[in-house]
């Protein structure tokens, strides 16, 4: 239909009066995220909270009014993605880059990335890691370099089985962070993986996040899932047996470092913990760690910062034998000899095989 003068009139008067509601509502979406952000707590951006849905709610306007416009598009999906609202940010992003494309490596493609990772992350936590390594594979197509992604991409491909998978996207993070430790622990694990199979290595990968997130119980119950699923697996009873001294849990430590030390690979520190886990289930732990800290100050000189945690260790645990044994000598080495007899004598009592200590208890008794 040909417009006349008239309609035409009214039709540009429309069309700059929608121009006109969607830069209003596009600079109203930005006065809000700007007062949003003096406002709340920093790294609280929220969609809940009122200003910040306001500011949402202001940008979709003006998407409403321009859907072609590449600055309201993306003016949205940058609010969506500061407040973590990942759905619709990813649904926000898509909408941009069909209007203006992405370009690797710019601002927009990192967030428009970083959506996509939280949104894997989500699906992994969710326990559906098919759904999670394809965001993640989404991810590294927007902005390759994103260490995050080529991280979990590698941990989602290695609880998979995808073992050269796995390798090469920890060889991409590591390419990007060469001194993150815990990637090349993982990158070293990949190679080794194969030899433990995908059950074990799932349950150390899960064992490992948990850990992170500071759930140690539940990561100690799975990294000893992933020893007991493959017994050559070393780092698992290692972790294992770590976690449970850490946590005072004396026998799952025995446990742990009897089967490490087992292995051919097994080092002096596996043996070292093997001997603190034996005697930390006999005693307690809390009583054995003090002795050994007792023990390093005496060979550092300070016997006096010594002789106080021996009597500590005593009083944690007055079973315990060798500690008394050590208040005894710490006593006699300052000729203080009743105190010496006292100690020993309580040694001896607790362990009548200890020729060492009747002996210096004799001695002290003597007064020489």
């Amino acid at each position: 239909m040909k417009l006349t003068p008239v309609l035409l009139t009214v039709a540009l008067a429309a069309g700059t009066a929608f121009a006109q509601n969607a830069a209003q509502s596009a600079a109203s979406a930005r006065d809000l995220a700007t007062k949003a952000r003096s406002t709340y707590p920093a790294g609280s951006a929220s969609i809940d909270q009122n200003l910040w849905k306001q500011a949402a709610a202001a940008a979709e306007a003006a998407v409403q009014a321009e859907p072609g416009n590449a600055d309201y598009l993306k003016l949205r999906a940058q609010i969506y993605t500061e407040v973590g609202f990942w759905k619709k940010a990813e649904e926000a992003w898509n909408a941009y880059f069909k209007v203006a494309p992405g370009q690797n490596g710019t601002e927009a493609d990192r967030a428009a990335a970083f959506a996509q990772y939280n949104l894997g992350y989500a699906a992994y936590t969710r326990g559906n890691p098919s759904q999670a390594a394809n965001l993640f594979a989404n991810c590294l197509k927007i902005d390759p370099q994103n260490v995050l992604c080529n991280t979990w991409a590698a941990r989602t491909a290695l609880e998979a089985g995808e073992y050269v998978r796995a390798q090469t996207y920890y060889d991409a993070a590591l390419k990007l962070t060469p001194d993150d430790r815990t990637l090349r622990y993982f990158s070293d694990l990949s190679r080794k993986a194969g030899t433990y199979g995908p059950a074990a290595t799932t349950a150390f990968s899960q064992a490992y996040d948990l850990l992170q997130k500071g759930n140690k119980a539940a990561a100690l119950a799975r990294f000893q899932e992933a020893a007991q699923a493959a017994p050559n697996f070393i780092e698992a009873w290692r972790e294992s047996g770590r976690l449970a001294l850490d946590t005072g849990n004396a026998q799952a430590a025995l446990t742990a470092y009897q089967g490490a030390t087992k292995l051919p690979n097994a080092s002096a520190a596996d043996r070292y913990n093997l001997a603190l886990a034996q005697e930390g289930a006999q005693y307690g732990l809390n009583a054995v760690q003090t002795f050994r800290a007792a023990y390093a100050k005496y060979t550092a000189g300070d016997k006096t910062a010594a002789l106080a945690a021996f009597q500590q260790a005593t009083t944690q645990n007055p079973q315990y034998a060798k500690a008394w044994a050590w208040v005894g000598r710490l006593h006699y080495e300052a000729k203080n000899y009743p105190a010496a007899a006292e100690a020993y004598g309580k040694a001896v009592q607790l362990d009548p095989n200890d020729k060492t200590s009747a002996h210096f208890l004799r001695m002290a008794q003597a007064g020489k």
